[in-house]
């Protein structure tokens, strides 16, 4: 047996047949604390045109309020599962959580624009950190089995729980309290995941190796992150300033040079924030870039809806919420039905269908109209992308964890989740500026300003739907996986 997994096993006898006693609380504080994060996400887009008017932002400054989260969860991901590693997941997850809450506070609190959107730079930081460190204790929690298939499913169904009460809560918040109360219903979720923390939550970590010291790839963690953060960070100034400007030019080429040399290090480094062993699994390639692109378009889907159903067809912020609610129950009873599935017909044909009805629905969405019947023109589009993204993404993730040792699951999950959340920032960054682009190009050609909005609305869900159709050809080269049920439980 492998010293790291010496050093993971070698707890206390009490505390450790508490921890093992007791899995489904575990995935159950690891759950709400996640349920936040995704609830964040969808809540806030619903309350962005509220946002807009009570804190005057410029309506080129507004994609900030959701680009500075995504910046910041996505560029520290890698660090905060490599950090979790080595240093403690519960430890990690108790600070990311406790940030994550005063964020919110603050966040609620704000006066000015840019003081939300730093709160919202907190608030991604925050969830950069209790993010991977919770999927890391979920995978070390639950044996290969039976109970990790269930585990990841109830995991994989809480982004479409998260995105389907994060959008009625959104609307019911700012309908009858404000919209500074889509910030302050973090808090009790918060107080109440850090009492629940060390009452079933054992810490873990992987060995101290040699020497005894866990050592810590400090240059590699700066070029990561940094070239990450740089790329992001040029994606979402293209809006404003356009994509030929210097300091988008220049940004981009930074981020990519930093990522160029972060590779080379951690080639190099005898402890790699992100060990690059990982990527020989064909598996694990494909599958996390096809959860990049499916980020791209769900982000983007999101954004571009709840502005468009409030701006556009004049529903408000409660009405708007409730029209997203059949997407999300059909994405929560997909993921239950997706962990299912791949027992009986592997993750490939599980996750082409998933796509499928992914690029479906958002073509009949981009063809909806500010006056069309919402049953006939949105919910059918909704319904299909809320089966099809969740469909794609539990069989995708499910994919990328097959293979992967208990001692790297903190780094695996960082790369899943980076993967997920930077495809998210450059998908709505590209979106909103080609979107923004087609809306001013029809103005200038004498459009009426509502039919310019439907006009940028379809621009934007037909180049979300090119990043969908993008991983339908990845599906095609991930690995032919047709496991049987037994096999497909010992690789969960």
């Amino acid at each position: 047996m492998e010293r790291n997994e010496q050093v993971e096993r070698h707890r206390s006898p009490k505390k450790d047949r508490k921890f093992r006693g007791n899995p489904w609380m575990v995935l159950l504080v690891l759950a709400i604390a996640e349920f936040a994060v995704l609830l964040d996400i969808t809540i806030v887009n619903v309350a962005l045109p509220h946002i807009a008017v009570g804190l005057k932002f410029a309506e080129s400054n507004l994609q900030w309020v959701i680009s500075a989260y995504t910046l910041m969860f996505g560029g520290f991901l890698l660090l905060g599962g490599r950090v979790a590693d080595l240093f403690g997941r519960r430890r990690l997850f108790a600070i990311g959580i406790l940030l994550f809450g005063a964020a919110s506070l603050g966040g609620g609190l704000a006066s000015t624009a840019d003081t939300l959107i730093a709160m919202r730079v907190l608030q991604g930081l925050g969830a950069a950190f209790l993010t991977p460190a919770a999927l890391s204790i979920v995978t070390v929690t639950f044996p290969h089995g039976r109970d990790r298939n269930i585990a990841m499913g109830v995991w994989g169904g809480l982004a479409g729980l998260g995105g389907t009460l994060g959008v009625v809560a959104g609307g019911l918040l700012v309908n009858y309290l404000s919209w500074r109360w889509v910030f302050f219903v973090n808090v009790p979720i918060v107080a109440l995941t850090l009492f629940l923390t060390p009452i079933f939550i054992h810490e873990s970590r992987i060995s101290r190796v040699e020497g005894g010291k866990a050592r810590f790839d400090v240059l590699g963690a700066i070029l990561g992150t940094g070239g990450l953060l740089a790329v992001i960070y040029g994606i979402v100034r293209a809006q404003p300033l356009g994509w030929g400007s210097t300091e988008v030019i220049l940004m981009l080429i930074v981020g990519t040079l930093a990522l160029i040399l972060f590779v080379v290090v951690e080639a190099r480094s005898t402890a790699p924030l992100v060990p690059l062993g990982l990527f020989r699994s064909r598996g694990f390639a494909t599958a996390i870039s096809v959860l990049g692109l499916n980020g791209a378009a769900f982000l983007a889907m999101f954004f571009l809806t709840a502005i468009f159903l409030q701006e556009v067809r004049g529903d408000s912020a409660l009405k708007a919420g409730i029209q997203f609610l059949p997407m999300g129950i059909a994405a929560v009873v997909m993921a239950v039905l997706a962990s299912q599935l791949v027992t009986r017909v592997g993750t490939r044909p599980v996750q082409f269908g998933g796509v499928i009805a992914s690029v479906a629905g958002l073509a009949l969405l981009s063809q909806a109209s500010s006056n069309g019947s919402y049953v006939f023109s949105i919910l059918p589009g909704l319904v299909l992308f809320g089966v099809g993204i969740i469909g794609t993404g539990v069989s995708a993730q499910i994919v990328a964890l097959m293979d992967i040792e208990h001692h790297h699951a903190g780094s695996a999950s960082g790369v899943i989740n980076a993967f997920y959340q930077v495809g998210g920032a450059l998908g709505l960054a590209v979106v909103a500026t080609l979107s923004a682009s087609r809306v001013t190009s029809a103005l200038l050609s004498g459009v009426s300003h509502p039919q310019a909005l439907v006009d940028g609305y379809s621009q934007g869900l037909v180049v979300a739907a090119g990043f969908a159709l993008t991983s339908l050809i990845l599906t095609f080269i991930s690995p032919r996986r047709r496991p049987t049920a037994e096999q497909v439980r010992e690789a969960l």
